[in-house]
């Protein structure tokens, strides 16, 4: 491990940040040395996820007291205890298909203390919505770390602020858990952090639970696919991020161009998931001969054919998806078409048609994430980030620090009035992402 000079201050141009040497955070105590495998849906995320935390301080009080790393690290080692295959390494069983497995090695996750001399005000002045001013400084990528293989699993960074507030910058490795399981594992580290004498969720590992029916007709589907190669994405010169934010008024808007019977029924994600995706579509200028590919993430817990037992951490969420004429997607009238859409992808996940989602999911892989013209949502509003609190109170913002192209996430945010907003952050080619903020715009011209 390289490790960084703790007395050289890193000057990014908009703050400093001073780092200490990343550390390895073990299991408080003595864990159990095994291998445990991954199911088929943690398979197919191999990729790291990135969030962010932001936090007030208590004043003076914040300070001058305890630096909230100390804290977030002793609650880190006993969390572990409880979540051991974190502490652990993902590695590949070649002889079943390159199968995933954890080895559970309590050798621990990476963590990094840090000051930075900026207060959270000038954050927030600065727009607390992903991208994140001076991101590589407050989630520092140690070398060596970023393998989805034979590396920590969660690397995590706690910088002070002049303050008093903090920033807890997280990344972990998709392949362990999904958006719910990374939640309710930093609200378990949070509980530690308050003294709490127990965690309110016990983890549950039971990845045996999700496995595709047909694991033969898998291993050759994926060798069928082999040669695929989908595009390639713009260049990322070329790509701009920007976070889009929608008020309660906005949605009020959208549901406005909606037939009647859409506007009853509709939900805010419908209607925003309807309104972006369109949106994107006229960015993007896609052909309107071409097909499209709308995917929205569902969460599999709480379906009767999964049995999800509650504390369970993995990967639970299936891409159900709908294709449908750009054209459809692009014209000026399409609006309750696309939120049918939508509905249609949340309404097919069912206990009939599970098993054979999980069968195409798992036998296309990451490769179903590059096809042509496919994008996919996800809403992690209700997961939990927001309710993190190691001690100094609920996070001002909780949420993805990144996007990617082809994604949307929608996040939900408070603004200075406590007015409930849906942060979209999006990933998009610089002249589109020009034709989309235009796109939005518009809103403000429905009655």
């Amino acid at each position: 491990m390289v490790k960084d000079n703790a007395d050289k201050p890193v000057r990014t141009g908009a703050y400093t940040v001073r780092r200490c040497d990343p550390e390895l955070v073990a299991p408080a105590s003595r864990t159990p040395r095994e291998t445990k495998r991954l199911s088929d849906l943690d398979d197919i995320g191999r990729l790291h996820v990135s969030l962010a935390f932001f936090y007030r301080g208590h004043g003076e009080e914040g300070d001058a007291g305890m630096h909230p790393a100390g804290v977030i690290r002793r609650a880190l080692g006993e969390a572990l205890v409880h979540y051991y295959p974190l502490a652990g390494r993902v590695r590949e069983m070649e002889m079943e298909g390159r199968k995933l497995v954890v080895d559970c090695t309590g050798e621990g996750v990476l963590f990094v203390q840090a000051e930075a001399d900026v207060e959270l005000a000038d954050l927030e002045a600065a727009g607390l919505r992903p991208p994140f001013a001076c991101w590589d400084q407050l989630l520092f990528q140690v070398e060596g770390s970023s393998g989805v293989l034979n590396s920590p699993l969660l690397l995590i960074q706690v910088t002070r602020l002049r303050c008093g507030g903090f920033v807890l910058a997280l990344r972990f490795n998709h392949t362990i858990c999904d958006g719910m399981g990374i939640a309710q594992f930093v609200n378990a580290v949070g509980e530690l952090a308050r003294g709490l004498p127990y965690m309110k969720v016990t983890p549950v590992w039971s990845r045996e639970l999700i496995q595709a029916p047909r694991p033969s007709l898998l291993y050759a589907g994926a060798a069928a696919h082999d040669d695929v190669r989908p595009p390639s994405p713009p260049p990322a010169s070329d790509m701009v991020m920007r976070s889009f934010s929608f008020r309660p008024s906005d949605v009020v808007a959208i549901k406005k161009r909606l037939p009647l019977i859409l506007q009853d029924t509709a939900t805010t994600f419908d209607a925003l998931a309807a309104f972006v995706s369109r949106a994107r579509a006229i960015a993007l200028e896609v052909p309107p001969a071409e097909v499209a590919t709308l995917g929205i993430l569902v969460n599999l817990r709480g379906t009767a054919q999964m049995s999800l037992p509650e504390g369970y951490y993995g990967n639970a969420v299936m891409v159900s998806t709908v294709r449908v004429d750009a054209a459809t997607l692009r014209c000026g009238d399409s609006l309750g078409d696309t939120v049918a859409l939508v509905q249609m992808a949340k309404a097919v996940v069912t206990s009939q048609h599970l098993p054979w989602m999980l069968d195409e999911l798992v036998m296309l892989g990451a490769r179903w994430f590059l096809q042509p013209n496919t994008f996919v949502l996800s809403d992690v509003r209700k997961l939990g980030f927001d309710r993190a609190d190691f001690g100094w109170g609920g996070p001002v913002f909780a949420g993805p620090a990144e996007a990617v192209f082809g994604t949307g996430v929608f996040i939900a945010v408070k603004n200075g009035d406590g007015e409930d907003l849906v942060v979209v952050p999006l990933m998009l080619p610089r002249l589109a992402m020009d034709r989309f903020a235009a796109e939005v715009d518009k809103l403000s011209n429905v009655v």
